[in-house]
């Protein structure tokens, strides 16, 4: 059986890189979004993947806030992994740094996928950060059925990007005909780690792992993460494309770890490094991040 073309947006990103590889491993013919195939930050790491027989790399331009570009790389596409979205946390414009890039670019690529007709299943790279609700009682458990519905621009504009940018892709799909609609899978991870395939994959959730590493604080914070390997996030989003139920929901985790437990083991990784394993009390990390750039106690969202 010949497979179509597989499109995957947001590619030089951090889960998306990783999932084109995964495709590129297994055979696929992959268009890959770039926003600018000239940077060789970009697509130099993209270019170096391995693929296996069979398959093939394109690599577009695609602008997610640009309904145009979106149109002519969802062309001709029977399948669609949209990992692209702004991965911030905080912004001194939230609104059109954060939100509008995952919810306006969103509706672009759910426009352009009504408007080609190809496409035959749509994986949609949410967040746990669209499920943890910004108040909620100790104990709670968060599962499928909770949503970050109480997310404000001024206290979690990334949450309320990630869960505004997810309700808008299961609107659209309730909407349609089930005889018809293309199948819809999301995709909920934590807080990923793991293998960086370029160095802009330093930054976002990987920066935490640099700032110990390179000893940027000199202790570490009584909180601990949902975690998640990139390679798994990657996996689980190919396999959505034909596993699960359409319209699932799925949380991608792994387990949960104290940062003082995150720094021991890279310490036992790089002795050669002074990676700080001194755990300070909660109360001082809440004044500290007050005034240390490298310390956001949002990272634990």
């Amino acid at each position: 059986m010949t497979l179509g073309t597989v499109l995957v947006t947001g590619a030089s990103g951090y889960i998306g890189s990783h999932v084109v590889s995964n495709l590129l491993a297994r055979g696929r013919d992959v268009r890959a979004t770039v926003r600018d195939a000239s940077d060789p930050g970009r697509v130099d790491h993209l270019r170096a993947l391995p693929v296996s027989e069979g398959g093939s790399l394109e690599i577009v331009e695609m602008d997610l806030m640009d309904a145009d570009s979106v149109s002519r790389a969802v062309a001709g596409c029977c399948e669609v992994i949209h990992t692209a979205a702004a991965v911030r946390i905080t912004a001194k414009k939230p609104q059109s740094q954060i939100v509008d890039p995952s919810v306006i670019g969103t509706q672009n690529v759910l426009d352009a996928i009504d408007a080609e007709g190809s496409v035959e299943r749509l994986v949609h790279t949410s967040s746990t950060a669209a499920i943890r609700p910004m108040k909620w009682q100790d104990g709670q458990t968060l599962t499928t059925e909770t949503w970050a519905d109480d997310a404000t621009l001024e206290g979690n504009p990334y949450g309320l990007a990630k869960f505004s940018a997810e309700r808008l892709v299961r609107d659209w799909h309730s909407a349609k005909d089930v005889s018809s609609r293309p199948r819809m899978v999301t995709v909920n991870p934590c807080i990923v780690f793991g293998p960086p395939l370029s160095k802009r994959h330093l930054r976002g959730s990987v920066s935490f792992i640099m700032t110990l590493l390179r000893r940027e604080i000199p202790f570490v914070i009584p909180m601990h993460v949902s975690i998640v390997d990139v390679r798994d996030v990657a996996e689980a989003h190919v396999r959505a494309l034909t596993m699960g139920e359409d319209a699932g929901r799925y949380l991608v985790v792994s387990g949960q770890m104290w940062f003082k437990e995150i720094a021991r083991a890279l310490k036992s990784s790089h002795p050669d490094l002074r990676v700080p394993t001194l755990q300070i009390p909660y109360s001082l990390s809440l004044v500290v991040s007050l005034f240390h750039p490298k310390i956001n106690l949002s990272w634990a969202r």
